[in-house]
């Protein structure tokens, strides 16, 4: 599977690179069989974003950049707080993403800031952006402040995000639990009252279904649905 990390840190040595290597490393420790892990540094595609706003083409560099990103089976992306949001290069990357390009995708926010503080800037700015995106956003979000280096929580915090990102990897990319692929769909062919009526009668391997009629999804399909 191929685990992508998006990283908007400025400076070099830079804490928001640092987070991300933790995260990736806590996450392909966590994903069943061989990991494709890559890095994307948007400080190194700063002119590439501007000149694709202008001129409408991405560069070599920021081309390959979207590749990885699109084609990722899930992502950790971090950016540094600036003016209690995520930083403008980390938006502009995503700006000149397709607007479908993240729909379904397992995805694993993360920020650095300079004060504790800033920590709900993962729930009002980075959870609203790629939910937007209709990505899959995993419960635990990372937030590190410079007080948190070395301190307890964080090592915690890191874990636990890895290991719901690593999970939502691997039932997304696997099979459905009927066993056929999660793409499998009902073949064009029936027509639209039928599939309804075949759907309503036979609940899917599952699936359980209330006396009032009502169809309990297990949360696993719901999320494979999502690939589809």
């Amino acid at each position: 599977m191929r685990l992508v990390v998006v990283s908007a840190g400025l400076s070099v040595p830079s804490s928001t690179r640092l987070l991300a290597d933790r995260l990736a490393a806590a996450t392909a420790g966590r994903v069943p069989g061989a990991v494709d892990l890559r890095v994307v540094e948007l400080r190194d595609l700063a002119v590439e974003i501007a000149h694709n706003f202008t001129n409408g083409f991405p560069g070599r560099a920021l081309s390959a950049a979207i590749d990885d990103v699109t084609s990722a089976d899930g992502l950790i992306v971090v950016t540094p707080v600036f003016s209690a949001s995520y930083s403008g290069l980390f938006k502009s990357f995503f700006d000149v993403l397709d607007k479908d390009a993240l729909a379904g995708k397992p995805v694993l926010i993360a920020a650095t800031g300079g004060t504790g503080r800033h920590s709900l800037v993962l729930e009002h700015a980075l959870r609203p952006l790629f939910a937007y995106l209709r990505a899959v956003v995993v419960p635990t979000g990372v937030y590190a402040a410079s007080e948190d280096w070395g301190a307890e929580g964080l090592a915690e915090r890191v874990e636990r995000a890895a290991g719901e990102l690593a999970s939502l990897m691997a039932a997304l990319s696997g099979p459905s639990p009927s066993g056929s692929p999660a793409s499998a769909q009902v073949p064009a062919a029936t027509s639209a009252p039928a599939r309804a009526a075949s759907e309503a009668a036979v609940p899917a391997q599952g699936v359980s279904v209330r006396g009032d009629g009502f169809q309990v999804v297990p949360f696993a399909e719901q999320l494979a649905a999502l690939r589809v």
